[in-house]
């Protein structure tokens, strides 16, 4: 544990780190993104998404979902669908957004390390979540070094929290295990394991012990035809829920021969074919098996990106932006524009 007599100090440290790292992200990033061939077709939906995405940030930096709920976790998608473009805080058509927004979700860092508001931030753990895995992905290019510093401070007090708020079973629910009694759930215990990883890529320490509890947390909730299930209590196997372990095992690094391939049947039977909709959370799903499929490369990611890019352009709106979904569009323009965007290879993350 740090004491705080050199908690600072330890700050910048890991911050100094963290440059000598990012130097070595942009090279790779920039060999990536040279070799990729844009489709026209997608470049211009994406171009029209982006614009809407900058145009419809508020004044204080931030986007909302309807009703202007879920104001942490919309700024941190529409960011990183924005970072996925190749701007910077300090480089690129976008900067000045993601700039605001980084100050946006700085300022909702608490003591306790929860980045977002629990008294507007219903459901906040997908915030916080998202919100590691932004700002994990800012930091790696961050040139202004107080600012740097900043974020490390605020990632680290974030990985504490999100360490204090799992839940015995290795799960994480819509708050913490404390504020939740212990409920856990699939899709909020995917936003902590992929905003844990991006933070310990860009140096802030994370504990093994975090991440093997929820590993076994997937693992116990997987059935036997390879669905992962709501919670721990069950709940039934999800296709959405399913994609989504599967690329949070991922980045875990775990590969398992046996156990990972069950699961990537089961999201093949279920979400390879594209207009399939019967589930529910179609989106949300695609967002995370696209990355799924990415990391596959090959002959599964080419047959899977031609047939969902060419539902996703033929679905966008003529303002650029896709309104399906009860959430509302900042949330599923935001990551239909991160996955239509995974080829860039920009964001450590997502890169293969």
């Amino acid at each position: 544990m740090i004491c705080r007599l050199t908690y600072r100090d330890h700050c910048r440290a890991v911050a100094a780190a963290v440059v000598v790292a990012a130097l070595l992200v942009l090279v790779v990033c920039c060999h990536v993104a040279g070799a990729t061939q844009h489709d026209p077709k997608v470049d211009r939906v994406v171009s029209r998404g982006l614009d809407w995405l900058a145009n419809t940030q508020s004044r204080l930096g931030h986007w909302s979902a309807n009703e202007g709920r879920y104001p942490t976790a919309m700024t941190a998608l529409a960011g990183v669908a924005l970072l996925c473009e190749g701007s910077t805080t300090t480089q690129g058509k976008y900067a000045p957004n993601l700039r605001q927004a980084v100050t946006y979700l700085v300022g909702r860092s608490r003591a306790n390390g929860l980045i977002g508001d629990p008294g507007s931030d219903d459901r906040y753990t997908y915030g916080h979540g998202y919100s590691m895995l932004f700002l994990s992905q800012i930091l790696g290019e961050e040139e202004d070094a107080i600012r740097r510093e900043e974020l490390v401070e605020v990632l680290t007090k974030a990985v504490q929290f999100t360490g204090e708020a799992q839940t015995e079973a290795g799960g994480w629910g819509y708050v913490s295990a404390k504020d939740g009694r212990g409920f856990d759930e699939g899709s909020t215990t995917i936003t902590q394991v992929q905003g844990l990883r991006g933070c310990r890529n860009a140096g802030i320490p994370v504990p093994k012990e975090i991440i093997d509890k929820a590993v076994k947390y997937i693992r116990d909730c997987t059935l036997p035809d390879g669905g992962v299930q709501y919670s721990s209590k069950g709940g039934g196997g999800r296709p959405a829920i399913s994609a989504a372990a599967i690329a949070c095992l991922f980045n875990a690094g775990e590969y398992d021969d046996k156990y990972v391939p069950k699961l990537l049947d089961y999201c093949r039977k279920n979400l390879d074919q594209i207009h399939n909709e019967g589930f529910g959370h179609w989106h949300y799903a695609h967002y995370y098996y696209s990355q799924v499929c990415y990391r596959e490369g090959g002959k599964t990611w080419r047959e899977y990106r031609d047939k969902v890019y060419a539902k996703l352009v033929a679905e966008a709106g003529g303002n650029g932006s896709w309104n399906q979904g009860y959430i509302g569009p900042i949330y599923t323009t935001a990551i239909n524009l991160t996955l239509l965007q995974l080829e860039n290879g920009t964001l450590p993350i997502y890169q293969r």
